[in-house]
């Protein structure tokens, strides 16, 4: 039977400005969706900048608290990690989850050092045992999968985007918004922001977040187009592997694996990939992973739900062409 610790859990979220407005991450909904799973004692968020509230309130968030900061300086960690912790200190949280993103990991490590807390990065899933929170959690490059909990202090977990399905919850709340005062330590106080942008985006859903992602390798031979194609089809995101982008067939934005940015979609499709380990590192805890490749000794074929041993220039416009069908048939 499943365990809920009754304190409540504090989530670290983000919002991103979209032409429709301001709307949660896609990653920040499935951490709030995990640590509903955890309590009884409600969830409550720690956001910067506007609120997409209607979204908050579908997933049952009890509180926003809003730390009150310069919109150019949440992107510096040290300033979100005093935000944080300023909001940890308005309750009893039975423990803080974010996503495991550049700036989660960063925010995570900050909150333990300060307070000798136990911290996991890039965790795929979390329970709560025998009064414990018990973290599945990868290490050593993928080599190994590991268990373990966290005994000392509030419990501190960075969630890997994608290992939770984000799932309204059954009873939608109304969001109390509570503003912060926040004075900002030394450390956080020491860093000015001189400029800050976006990268030019695809206008696709983002790598790390997508619930499907079709995956370029050195089989594509430079050519991404198959690989847009049917991602387009999936409404999923375009990875690569290293060497595509050592070659400058796309981004190095969209690399995959040791070098790279780690996933954990629900479904991974790679085309022309052979399943080096410094790329199945960031893509082995997909729940599916399809494969095509020419190469019927590839690893990819050793870690893959379902495997095509064919030349992918054959095999994907018929998957385009059968997928475009049952679309227009819905």
């Amino acid at each position: 039977m499943t365990q809920k610790i009754t304190q409540p859990i504090l989530v670290l979220v983000d919002h991103e400005s979209t032409p429709q407005g301001i709307n949660l991450t896609t990653s920040s909904a499935q951490v709030i969706t995990a640590a509903r799973s955890l309590t009884t004692g409600g969830v409550d968020v720690v956001a910067f900048g506007e609120l997409d509230t209607q979204t908050l309130g579908r997933l049952g968030v009890r509180r926003a608290l809003q730390p009150q900061v310069p919109a150019d300086r949440t992107r510096v960690s040290a300033v979100v990690a005093d935000g944080v912790d300023c909001a940890l200190s308005r309750d009893s949280y039975g423990a803080l989850l974010l996503a495991s993103t550049y700036r989660g990991r960063e925010v995570a490590s900050r909150i333990a050092a300060l307070h000798d807390w136990g911290a996991v990065v890039d965790a795929t899933a979390v329970e709560y045992v025998d009064e414990t929170f018990v973290v599945d959690q990868s290490a050593l490059a993928g080599s190994w999968s590991t268990r373990v909990s966290i005994v000392s202090g509030t419990p501190i977990i960075a969630l890997r985007p994608s290992v939770y399905d984000a799932q309204d919850a059954q009873t939608p709340t109304q969001v109390e918004h509570v503003e912060i005062e926040l004075s900002l330590s030394p450390e956080a106080a020491r860093v000015e922001v001189i400029s800050s942008g976006r990268h030019d985006e695809d206008g696709r859903v983002s790598l790390t977040e997508a619930s499907t992602v079709v995956v370029g390798g050195r089989g594509v031979d430079g050519d991404f187009g198959l690989v847009e194609q049917l991602a387009d089809v999936l409404g999923g995101a375009v990875g690569a592997t290293r060497v595509a982008t050592d070659e400058g067939w796309v981004p190095r934005t969209a690399q995959i694996g040791q070098t790279g940015v780690a996933i954990s979609p629900n479904l991974y499709i790679g085309l022309g990939v052979s399943g080096a380990i410094h790329h199945t590192v960031g893509m082995q805890s997909s729940a599916h992973i399809v494969a095509v490749c020419d190469d019927p000794d590839a690893p990819i074929f050793e870690i893959a739900d379902f495997g095509v041993v064919g030349d992918l220039n054959e095999v994907v416009p018929q998957a385009i062409e059968a997928l475009s069908k049952a679309h227009q048939a819905q």
